[in-house]
C-alpha cells in the first residue's frame, strides 16, 4: 500500500470515529477496561496468587478470599463507574438508575419475582448435586456467623454487579439503542456466568433480560439489587438448610423437617 493510500485510509477511519457517538464509545470501552481490572486485580484468583500465602494458616482465609472479591469488585464496578459518569460523561447519577424510581411498581415486581424464583429454587435445590454447590463458600454451611458475613459481602458485591450492567451500561446506552440496550447488557452478564452450574448460566439469559426490563420500567437499579440479592440469598439459605437437615424432598414433610433446623 502506498503512503498516500495509507493516509487516505487513516483519514477515512478518523472521520468515521469522529462521527460516532462519544458517550457510547466511552461506555463500551470503559466497561471493557473495568471488567479487565476486575478479572485480573479484584478477583479471587488474584487473592489466591498474591495474598493467600500471607494468611494461609488463618482458619478464615477462604472467607477473606471471598470478601476481597466482593469488596474489591464493589469499588471496581460501582465506584469506578460513578467516577466516569461524574467526571468524564458529566451526567447525573439519577440518569443511570441511582434513584428510588417508581417505588410501588418496583416493590410489587420485586415481590412477585422473588416468590416465583424461591418456588423454583425449592424444587431445583432438591437434588444434592445442586445444593452441594451452594453457597460457593461451602464452610458457611456449618457456621451461621460465617454465613451472615458471607451474605453481607455478597450484598455489597451485588450493588456493584447490578450497577455496571443494569445501571451504567443499560441506562447509558438506552438513549442510543432504546430497549435493545436490555439485550446488549445481557450478553456480557451471561458470559460472566460461564463456569457456573449450567442451570444458573442458562437462567442468566432470562434473568439478565428480566432485570434489564425491571430497571427500565422502574427507572432504578435498586429493585434489581433487591431481587438478585434475594435470589442468591434464597439459593444459599435453602441449600444450607437442606444440607444441615439432610433433606432433599419437595413436599410439606420435607419443608417441616427443614424448618425444625431454624427453630
Amino acid at each position: 500500500m502506498k503512503l498516500s493510500e495509507l493516509k487516505k485510509e487513516v483519514s477515512q477511519l478518523m472521520k468515521i470515529i469522529n462521527e460516532m457517538d462519544r458517550k457510547v464509545i466511552i461506555i463500551f470501552l470503559s466497561v471493557a477496561f473495568i471488567q479487565t481490572i476486575s478479572w485480573y486485580y479484584t478477583s479471587r484468583n488474584f487473592f489466591r496468587l498474591n495474598i493467600f500465602p500471607i494468611y494461609q494458616n488463618d482458619p478464615n482465609v477462604y472467607l477473606y478470599e471471598y470478601l476481597y472479591w466482593f469488596i474489591g469488585d464493589f469499588f471496581t464496578l460501582f465506584i469506578m463507574s460513578i467516577i466516569i459518569i461524574k467526571f468524564v460523561l458529566k451526567d447525573s447519577l439519577k440518569d443511570y438508575g441511582l434513584q428510588i424510581g417508581e417505588l410501588k411498581s418496583g416493590l410489587i415486581f420485586s415481590f412477585v419475582f422473588l416468590i416465583v424464583m424461591i418456588t423454583l429454587i425449592w424444587f431445583i435445590s432438591a437434588t444434592p448435586s445442586f445444593s452441594e454447590k451452594y453457597p460457593h463458600l461451602l464452610s458457611t454451611r456449618s457456621s451461621w456467623e460465617e454465613f451472615l458475613v458471607y451474605e453481607l459481602g455478597m450484598m455489597i458485591y451485588m450493588i456493584g454487579w447490578e450497577f455496571i450492567w443494569r445501571g451504567y451500561m443499560l441506562f447509558g446506552l438506552k438513549e442510543r439503542f432504546g430497549y435493545y440496550s436490555v439485550l446488549i447488557q445481557m450478553i456480557p452478564f451471561v458470559i460472566l456466568h460461564n463456569g457456573k452450574p449450567v442451570v444458573e448460566t442458562f437462567g442468566a439469559i432470562a434473568g439478565g433480560i428480566a432485570l434489564g426490563i425491571l430497571a427500565l420500567r422502574t427507572n432504578s437499579i435498586f429493585y434489581c439489587v433487591i431481587t438478585h440479592t434475594g435470589v442468591m440469598f434464597a439459593i444459599d439459605l435453602i441449600s444450607t438448610l437442606r444440607y444441615r437437615a439432610n433433606e432433599y424432598g419437595v413436599g410439606f414433610e420435607s419443608l417441616f423437617n427443614i424448618i425444625k433446623i431454624i427453630f
